[in-house]
């Protein structure tokens, strides 16, 4: 009897969970298809009519942490500066679930940088969030909450930001719980918000 395509899409949600599982449990480090199949209950046989190649698994094992990173519930951001603010919050580990996917996209470092085309993708992805990133400032100042300047610029830095901070909470979760992570973001944000000229200006009058 052949297998209809409810079948397929069944047996490929089980494949995707026991990449995930395995992403979870051990990284990219680990993850190859005999483990997979292991977490799966299958033989590496039937997963290489999925991943014929072992790239093939790292491929689709970074589509679904995109996937799974963007189907995370957020919060309404509203407009302006809460929007940008609520878009950058979640970027951090402040849950549970995202902090098993921020763990899983920094063991992914390594993999691709090692292949062009996947660092290329990566390079691409994150051109993306600076675009969005990018929107949010503009909306925000066109709202007077940011002073003017280019917010490409302005976006770079904030995306730089929340990365740096996603890292240091990841190793140092002591040190950077999800509260303390929240009260960096609004010191940052806050800094925003003041004209470039009242940053601190360090001349000396003569």
């Amino acid at each position: 009897m052949s297998r209809t395509k409810g079948d397929h899409e069944a047996r490929r949600r089980d494949v995707s969970e026991a990449v995930w599982r395995v992403l979870a449990a051990y990284g990219f480090g680990g993850l190859t298809l005999r483990a997979v199949a292991a977490e799966l209950g299958a033989t590496t046989g039937l997963l290489t009519h999925y991943f014929p190649v072992k790239r093939d698994l790292v491929v689709y094992a970074l589509d679904l942490l995109a996937e799974r990173t963007a189907a995370r519930p957020r919060k309404a951001g509203g407009q302006g500066l809460a929007a940008l603010r609520v878009a950058l919050l979640g970027v951090l580990p402040l849950t549970a679930d995202a902090t098993a996917g921020n763990r899983i996209w920094v063991s992914s470092w390594d993999t691709s940088l090692a292949d062009p085309a996947l660092s290329a993708d990566y390079a691409r992805k994150y051109a993306q969030s600076r675009l969005k990133l990018r929107d949010l400032v503009a909306a925000a100042q066109r709202l007077g909450e940011l002073p003017a300047g280019d917010p490409a610029h302005i976006a770079a830095g904030a995306q730089s930001f929340v990365l740096g901070l996603t890292v240091q909470a990841l190793f140092d979760p002591t040190a950077f719980p999800p509260h303390r992570q929240v009260e960096l973001l609004d010191d940052y944000l806050a800094s925003l918000t003041c004209p470039p000229s009242s940053r601190g200006d360090h001349t000396v009058s003569g």
